[in-house]
């Protein structure tokens, strides 16, 4: 008999690799097991639908936990460090309108925001919508003025003059239009910057007033109050 002839082989002649694939070993072993559940778990790839929807659930909550985490850290940081959130807190108090850790809350927010002003909630921080502390600085800054303004000048919100008078004060004295900020939205201009970013962007809020009929009517009552509210910096002696 030829013994190279596997097909006169017994079960002792068996190859290894036919032997290593009908090992339990590797059917069963932990550390290969845990390795990919992992990698199923960071790609998706061989999950179900259900354990897909478990794990973009994961995700997302985790994001939110990470973004809310962030938010509070910059937060307490800019209202004990940040002269101009310092600034404004005092001024606040100052003027009878003390404004607590409490009344500052990170939310998640659209993408059309990076924050409010409620006079019954006080200031949203819009926790997933921050690229850097300091914008969060310049969007604390704006909201902490428009408190400053319900405060000390009693401010109608349905009153679209009132609202316009606030909203140019907001976005002259906050930094919200810094050269660096309107360049990140993809304004370039070396003339009159400054003034165009607080006209355009005082237009936008007062056309969000229920009160506001039109692009037109928005852009009137600015231009009505301009002057008057582009010139009052206070609490400031200037600019800040």
């Amino acid at each position: 008999m030829d013994s190279s002839d596997p097909s006169q082989a017994g079960p002792s002649r068996q190859t290894p690799a036919v032997a290593s694939a009908a090992s339990p070993e590797s059917e069963f072993n932990p550390t290969f097991e845990r390795w990919r559940s992992r990698f199923a778990e960071v790609t998706g790839l061989g999950l179900s639908e259900a354990q897909k929807a478990e794990r973009t659930q994961r995700e997302e909550q985790a994001k939110l936990e990470r973004d809310w985490a962030r938010c509070q850290k910059w937060k307490e940081e800019l209202m004990t460090r940040s002269p101009m959130v310092v600034f404004m807190l005092k001024h606040l108090r100052l003027s009878g309108c003390p404004f607590p850790d409490s009344a500052i809350q990170c939310h998640p927010c659209p993408e059309d925001r990076a924050g409010g002003f409620a006079p019954e909630y006080g200031i949203l921080l819009c926790q997933n919508r921050f690229f850097s502390k300091k914008h969060m600085e310049d969007t604390l800054a704006h909201e902490l003025i428009h408190a400053y303004d319900h405060c000390k000048f009693n401010v109608d919100w349905l009153n679209l003059r009132h609202h316009a008078c606030t909203e140019i004060r907001a976005a002259n004295l906050s930094g919200d239009c810094s050269w660096t900020r309107e360049v990140k939205r993809g304004f370039y201009a070396f003339n009159k910057q400054h003034q165009a970013c607080v006209k355009r962007r005082a237009v936008a809020s007062v056309m969000a007033n229920p009160s506001c009929k039109s692009e037109e009517m928005a852009e009137k009552v600015v231009n009505e109050v301009w002057e008057s509210c582009l010139n009052d910096t206070r609490p400031f002696d200037e600019i800040y």
